[in-house]
C-alpha cells in the first residue's frame, strides 16, 4: 500500500499546489471588491482541497448532531489531528463565518493560506510569546464578537500525530469567551484525519475516513467558566476513537 501511495500522493500533492497557486490571486481581486467576494474564494478553495482528498482515497463526513445556533457567534473547540481538520471545517462551517485561531509563521510564504490568514479575520498567535498571543486573541475575540462571526479554536495547541488527544490548555479559549459572553461553544470530534500522515510527510497514507462530529452546543453562561471548559474537553475526547 505505502509503494502505491507514493504515485497518489505526488498526484495529490501537485493538485493541491496548483490549487492554492490559482486561488492565490482569486484571492486578492475578491478582497479589492469586498469581504463576501474574498470569503466565497476561501470557501470555494477549501471545498477543492477536501474534495482532491479522494486522489488518495479518503474521504471525509460532516455530521451535525445537534442543531448549531443561528444569528449568534460560535466558538468551535476541536482536538487536532492535522491540516484535513482545516480545510473540511473551513467548508462546512462555512455560513457561520468561522475564522481561526493559527500560528503566526504560517502568516507568510504560503500561497492562498497566507493571504487569507493575514487579511480573512484569523488570530495569529506567536506560541512563544505569551503576552502577543493574549494581545493577539483579546483583538481576536473582539473581532469575532463586533462582526457577528464564528470562531475556531484548537486548544491543544499542537496536532496529535498519532490521533490520542493532548491535554488542553484553556488561556486562549477564556479569552474568547470572556470578549463573546453571549455565544455558544460548539464541541466538534475528529477522527482519522492523522492517518493521512502516518507515514511522515511523504507518502500519504491511503483509504482513510475522516469524520468530524459537532456535539451539543453549551450556552457560556450556562456553567462557571472551567466547569463549561472542562465539559467541553471531556465531551470531545470521549469521542476519539
Amino acid at each position: 500500500m505505502k509503494i502505491i501511495s507514493y504515485f497518489f500522493s505526488s498526484i495529490f500533492a501537485l493538485v493541491f499546489f496548483i490549487s492554492l497557486l490559482i486561488f492565490h490571486p482569486l484571492q486578492w481581486i475578491g478582497l479589492k471588491i469586498g469581504y463576501q467576494s474574498h470569503k466565497n474564494m476561501v470557501d470555494i478553495l477549501n471545498w477543492v482541497l477536501t474534495k482532491s482528498l479522494l486522489i488518495i482515497g479518503t474521504t471525509v463526513r460532516f455530521t451535525e448532531t445537534y442543531p448549531i445556533p443561528k444569528n449568534t457567534s460560535i466558538i468551535f473547540v476541536a482536538n487536532h489531528q492535522g491540516l484535513f481538520d482545516i480545510t473540511p471545517m473551513i467548508w462546512y462551517l462555512r455560513k457561520y463565518h468561522t475564522k481561526f485561531v493559527s500560528k503566526i509563521e504560517l502568516g507568510k510564504g504560503i500561497p492562498s493560506v497566507s493571504i487569507n490568514l493575514r487579511h480573512g479575520g484569523a488570530a495569529l498567535i506567536n506560541r512563544r510569546d505569551p503576552k502577543q498571543a493574549l494581545t493577539e486573541l483579546k483583538k481576536f475575540g473582539q473581532r469575532v464578537h463586533d462582526n457577528k462571526w464564528s470562531a475556531a479554536i484548537f486548544p491543544e495547541g499542537t496536532r496529535s500525530v498519532t490521533g490520542k488527544p493532548k491535554k488542553f490548555s484553556f488561556n486562549g479559549l477564556k479569552m474568547l469567551v470572556k470578549y463573546n459572553p453571549e455565544a455558544y461553544i460548539v464541541p466538534i470530534t475528529i477522527n482519522n484525519s492523522w492517518k493521512v500522515f502516518k507515514y511522515g510527510k511523504f507518502p500519504l497514507g491511503m483509504f482513510n475516513r475522516i469524520t468530524i462530529d459537532t456535539h451539543k452546543p453549551l450556552k457560556i453562561d450556562s456553567l462557571p467558566v472551567d466547569e463549561l471548559l472542562q465539559k467541553v474537553e471531556a465531551t470531545i475526547v470521549s469521542r476519539i476513537k
